[in-house]
């Protein structure tokens, strides 16, 4: 009886010594323990963006199309090698102009003086009056819907105080908002060697415009613009279908082809189309149009569960509740093909029994979802709530029940 006494005394004091040290029995924890899949949708981590491979070419030299909601690639051909803009350098230009306004430096009724430097810009025009005042509206105006030169250089000269002073902002905007392999070398995309894009880095700026700046955005969806009694419409032929196409800038030089910036959004998805190195401009209108068919055909968002909803419950070890509930912090939503949608996998992935204590928040496994043609994308699984630790007679029982009765008590 007193060998017995001892014995149980022992034991409780190792037990009680490991509850309290926050680690639990060994034989209790399965590592790399699996949960059943609860949905049937791929899920990409937040800033991954899937590339799945498709089979359809293009005959623009350089080209990228963007899933806006998920950041997935649907095409990409010579995405991130260097080609000259053109006009879709306005973008740049214009995107440093809506940076002064938001920031105050600027504003849309400020008048701007016209230089001869301005007013003898060869290209397209806007035709602003030598020596005279132009509004920034009506300068942001020219230069997005009209496509003009010297709009663009009225802006540089009366903004930062001469092109080359504002073509520096440029380039130091282009830095802060992540573009990766662009350099400006003017304000207008005039044919200039040291001037050079990527697809991948315009459709960047792209959604930077529409994000940072829906305010000023819409001009770019504007279809024509009056301005000194001449009347230009805008050179986006996408706008003057009915297909959800809502900005952005074309360009042309003999040198860098026919090409396009292109937003457009149908039943609640965006997508960002850049074309570069087009023979013809009816070649520009006629690709854009069968891409961004194509994007929306063959490609869908499946949203799988939205921040907060539960996925699955899991037991917890020495909690002060058996489970805890994981779920996502974010919306879940991924961009796949019919074929990939078809033959995706999903698994949730965690150690059980999870320790307490558990933080609300707290990360605690991951979902993991593969497909054809896509790389393997992983979401965190995180606490839906916060479990405490059992308290000092609590954890003696369950660690005595679990030595004596094994994992069934």
């Amino acid at each position: 009886m007193i060998m017995k006494a001892h014995f149980t005394l022992a034991l409780l004091a190792a037990l009680f010594a490991a509850g309290l040290a926050g680690h639990p029995a060994a034989a209790t924890r399965h590592a790399g323990a699996k949960a059943k899949a609860t949905a049937a949708a791929a899920i990409p981590p937040a800033g991954v963006a899937a590339a799945p491979t498709i089979g359809i070419d293009t005959e623009a030299t350089h080209a990228i199309i963007l899933e806006v909601e998920t950041g997935a690639v649907l095409l990409d051909k010579a995405a991130e090698e260097r080609m000259p803009p053109a006009s879709m350098a306005k973008m740049m230009t214009v995107y440093t102009v809506f940076s002064m306004l938001k920031d105050g430096k600027a504003k849309l009724a400020d008048e701007l003086p016209v230089s001869e430097e301005a007013w003898r810009t060869a290209g397209s025009k806007m035709f602003v009056p030598l020596g005279g005042k132009v509004t920034i509206d009506d300068l942001l105006h020219g230069a997005i819907i009209q496509s003009g030169n010297d709009a663009c250089v009225v802006l540089a000269q009366g903004l930062a105080g001469s092109v080359e002073a504002f073509v520096d902002l440029m380039n130091q905007k282009a830095k802060e908002i992540g573009l990766k392999d662009s350099h400006f070398a003017n304000a207008d995309g005039l044919p200039d060697p040291n001037e050079w894009v990527t697809a991948r880095d315009l459709a960047a700026l792209a959604l930077r415009t529409i994000k940072d700046f829906p305010q000023y955005y819409k001009i770019y969806g504007q279809l024509d613009f009056t301005f000194n009694n001449i009347k230009q419409g805008n050179r986006n032929p996408l706008l003057y279908k009915d297909m959800g196409a809502d900005g952005l800038k074309t360009g042309h030089t003999e040198e860098s082809g026919y090409s396009l910036t292109a937003s457009l959004v149908r039943g609640g998805r965006r997508i960002i189309m850049v074309l570069g190195g087009l023979p013809t401009m009816k070649a520009r209108a006629e690709e854009s149009e069968r891409l961004a068919d194509w994007a929306f055909r063959e490609f869908n968002d499946y949203r799988l569960f939205a921040a907060g909803d539960k996925v699955d419950d899991a037991q917890v070890w020495l909690g002060g509740d058996a489970r805890v509930a994981l779920t996502v912090d974010k919306d879940l939503v991924v961009t796949l093909s019919r074929k990939q949608r078809k033959d995706m996998q999903v698994a949730l992935q965690y150690d059980s029994p999870i320790p307490a204590p558990v933080q609300k928040g707290e990360s605690l496994g991951k979902i993991v979802v593969t497909a054809p043609d896509m790389p393997q994308q992983e979401v965190p699984l995180v606490a839906a709530t916060e479990v405490r630790r059992m308290d000092a007679v609590g954890r003696i029982a369950t660690l005595a029940g679990y030595l004596v009765w094994g994992g069934r008590h």
